[in-house]
């Protein structure tokens, strides 16, 4: 069971993307389990045909502590095991501690089954919030993707996710799998992404392009590859599945610092 982490800026496609990929993984065989780890509770909405799941956190509030597996976990597209963590009520407690009892609770509960292929966590932005570092603070997640465009607040996110990365990489296993571009049409995107991978000692393992069908899909509340599996769009992320499936490039990230990143930006013209 590989156990892979999804990290970005907020608002960068990440849940998208991951959705897109996980169909694609199904649509190869693999059997997959996502656990949302977006107070949003926004993670599963496409697999599950936009289903508005009912959250692990929202269940134990209204059901107590002593709760079934299936209150949880629904089974979307190709079989994929859906799981939204959820989050406090407005105003109350802290978010990252939502994907703590949830994963603890899925342990607990015998999710974790030795068929699935692969868990794919979701998570909310950066790592800086103590909770939202969970999944590879505690090892759950080995694998860390990062999505990313060449806009310059995605960038810096991404090596700040990076330096999370690395702290934890020194006591544990977890590894920075590479970057997943999410592009949003900026000047020398491809290669500026390439640079910004290539200095984190990491590879850029899929430029997945900008395309509206991605969002037809979504009003139509599916994935691309269920929407439409003709789709050029469906292929890219049929070849990130299969990039990520087949990479053997495991790295502990090298972060640069902010004057470097702003001179990788300034080579390919964003910041002129």
């Amino acid at each position: 069971m590989r156990q892979i982490a999804i990290y970005g800026k907020g608002g960068i496609g990440k849940s998208t993307t991951t959705q897109n990929l996980t169909a694609a993984l199904g649509e190869m065989g693999n059997k997959i389990m996502i656990v949302g780890c977006d107070p949003k509770a926004d993670s599963t909405r496409l697999i599950l045909g936009g289903l508005a799941q009912k959250t692990v956190l929202e269940t134990l509030r209204e059901e107590g502590e002593d709760i079934e597996l299936d209150y949880v976990l629904k089974d979307g597209f190709k079989g994929i095991k859906c799981v939204e963590s959820g989050g406090p009520e407005p105003g109350v407690g802290c978010a990252g501690r939502g994907i703590i009892t949830s994963i603890n609770l899925l342990e607990q509960l015998g999710a974790y089954t030795p068929d699935l292929d692969y868990v794919f966590y979701d998570v909310l932005g950066d790592v800086v919030c103590g909770g939202f570092a969970m999944p590879i603070r505690e090892g759950k997640a080995e694998e860390i993707y990062i999505v990313a465009s060449g806009e310059m607040m995605a960038m810096y996110a991404a090596n700040n996710i990076s330096k999370g990365v690395q702290k934890y990489a020194n006591t544990g296993k977890t590894r920075l799998g590479g970057i997943i571009c999410n592009s949003r049409k900026v000047d020398n995107e491809f290669e500026m992404l390439e640079a910004f991978a290539k200095e984190l000692g990491t590879q850029l393992i899929h430029f997945v392009p900008r395309d509206n069908v991605v969002q037809r899909a979504e009003i139509h509340k599916k994935t691309v590859i269920e929407f439409d599996p003709t789709e050029p769009q469906a292929d890219e992320y049929r070849t990130l599945a299969k990039n990520i499936q087949d990479n053997d490039m495991f790295v502990v990230p090298k972060p640069m610092t902010q004057d470097r990143l702003e001179e990788i930006l300034m080579e390919f013209g964003i910041m002129d």
